[in-house]
């Protein structure tokens, strides 16, 4: 066998599961490892201006690519991006964790080193991080290789982060490497049996049913389900939508789309289409407050089909172990045996709306012409808030895909999310839109995406501070408004090189003029789009008036 050191063989790992770059803060208890990462032929550095952007930017990486890595040091780097860490896990993004910390003999001896808390415990952050971690480990020459594969095999499995604790010194170590690799990541484990089971009774659900409707969600994203998804959807025009996580997992070109569903905040029309059937076929959904308009979804489990990640439920009875890829292929034999009878989805008549006539941008306006400015393949991160739920009325083209995280909902991750994106995703078209109160907890990475040469196209809205808190709670108080920030200043600002591009507009037709000339050319450019700060998308409304009756109820 082949003598190489630990960092080796993790370095081998990560790119065995797809990972080409490493996000990251450099810390003198990463420094040595980083001299390997920096002398990997294919694995490329990537320095973030601090911790929790690292952490954002690995996990838009890990969407688009599929896993993603970070890097930091112990303690005050791996505190600062636990944040991100924690929106991975919760949202299903396998973000490997690589944590440089002192040398093991300091940590034996309990040594009062700095980044520690001084008690000589250097266990307190691994308790921490396993909390929000598939699977953790404290690395050693000795365990080092198998601890590194249980540890990158349940992060690949669950689509969740891992955590490796590593000390300078075990970076260092030799170790002897396996003569090949495990595979990675390992297949999913085959249960006929269940599958069997789960397909009789979907068929007895489907076989009298005349109203069926599909309802998918993100991840049937992460678990790379659109291919069967769309294969469904071939043998029938049923109704189908996604939640706003989701979207983009199905083809909305595709005939049988009706649009975003949200429960209560749906349109009238998608509302029925989902819920009014006597089957809903949900694949890969997870509910949440902000997603359904405060749990208004009306889909009885005695009418569903559920497939998530380990197992599918089919009225109320669950079979498992079964993988969500495993249920997927049993349900289609089946639904292509009853879908003959399946009512179709009706055409959608949209409304052809002018843009708004007033010279001010408003929310309609805006996305109206983002509408139009959409492209095939564009990849679009919009931030929790007016962003993202005025994105989800959105149609996307075809191969277009939409990045939100309304789930963990931490501000200003799409910042750092979309230098993530680019960098996974050189070739594609990504654009930012972004409020102006999120942008200012993470903008700094603009220095990191200009140094690097990437050419997103960032729409900032101001609407003066926190349009979001303010529908929902305290619409003058002083707590949701931020500083005036000069915008347009700041990609110059944050690099000596700057080529990007700025404007600041206020009118409809500076919108639509700046979207043409953005049409025309491909560099980095930043669009403040001025807004009123009461103007609230659609859905947003009908959420935040959700979220306040909630937030208001009497303990």
């Amino acid at each position: 066998m082949k003598t190489h050191t630990v960092g080796d063989y993790l370095l081998q790992r990560l790119h065995q599961a797809g990972i080409r770059h490493l996000f990251g803060v450099p810390g003198d208890y990463n420094l040595q490892f980083l001299d390997s990462v920096i002398a990997h032929p294919e694995i490329a550095w990537v320095g973030c201006a601090n911790e929790l952007n690292a952490a954002y930017a690995a996990d838009g990486y890990g969407r688009c690519r599929g896993a993603a890595a970070l890097l930091t040091t112990f303690g005050v780097g791996e505190l600062s991006a636990i944040n991100g860490i924690a929106g991975s896990y919760a949202e299903y993004v396998p973000v490997i964790h690589i944590v440089g910390a002192p040398a093991s003999t300091a940590q034996r001896q309990g040594d009062c080193v700095h980044h520690s808390l001084g008690d000589g415990d250097f266990r307190h952050f691994l308790r921490m991080a396993q909390e929000v971690s598939a699977a953790a480990a404290v690395l050693t020459a000795d365990n080092a290789v198998a601890e590194i594969d249980r540890v990158m095999d349940e992060a690949l499995y669950q689509h969740r982060p891992g955590y490796l604790l590593l000390a300078v010194d075990v970076a260092a170590a030799e170790i002897a490497l396996p003569v090949s690799l495990p595979a990675a990541p390992a297949p999913a484990p085959q249960h006929s049996a269940v599958a069997d089971a789960f397909a009789a009774a979907a068929g007895r659900l489907l076989a009298p049913a005349q109203r069926v409707s599909l309802l998918a969600d993100f991840l049937a994203g992460r678990w790379q389900l659109q291919a069967q998804l769309a294969e469904l959807r071939e043998q029938r025009a049923i109704p189908a939508a996604t939640l706003l996580m989701g979207k983009g997992v199905l083809n909305e070109q595709q005939p049988g789309y009706v649009g975003t569903y949200a429960g209560e905040g749906s349109t009238p029309q998608v509302r029925a289409a989902i819920e009014e059937t006597e089957v809903t076929l949900c694949v890969g959904v997870r509910f949440t407050d902000t997603l359904t308009a405060g749990f208004t979804q009306q889909l009885p489990a005695e009418r569903l089909i559920d497939l998530q990640p380990f197992q599918a439920t089919v009225a109320g009875e669950t079979f498992a172990p079964l993988s969500m890829a495993q249920a997927l292929a049993a349900l289609l034999p089946v639904y292509q045996q009853h879908c003959a009878h399946f009512a179709l989805a009706q055409a959608s008549a949209e409304e052809a709306t002018a843009p708004a006539a007033a010279a001010v941008i408003s929310q309609q306006a805006f996305w109206q012409a983002m509408q139009r400015f959409l492209q095939p393949g564009d990849i679009i991160l919009a931030d929790q808030g007016t962003a993202a739920f005025g994105a989800a009325a959105l149609r996307l083209p075809q191969g277009a895909e939409l990045i939100v995280q309304p789930l963990w909902g931490s501000i200003g991750y799409t910042l750092p999310a979309t230098f993530g994106v680019q960098t996974a995703c050189p070739e594609r078209r990504v654009i930012l839109i972004i409020g102006d109160g999120s942008a200012q907890l993470t903008i700094q990475e603009l220095g990191s995406i200009q140094r690097d040469g990437l050419q997103p196209l960032i729409f900032l809205l101001n609407n003066e501070g926190y349009t979001v808190e303010r529908a929902i709670h305290g619409a003058e108080q002083r707590y949701n408004d931020i500083a005036q920030w000069n915008w347009t200043a700041l990609p110059q600002a944050m690099s000596l090189h700057s080529r990007a591009q700025s404007w600041r507009i206020s009118e409809t037709a500076q919108l639509e003029a700046v979207l043409a000339r953005l049409s025309a050319q491909r560099c980095l450019s930043l669009v403040e789009v001025v807004m009123d700060k009461q103007d609230l998308p659609p859905l947003l409304r009908k959420v935040t008036a959700a979220l306040h009756q909630r937030n208001s109820r009497a303990v």
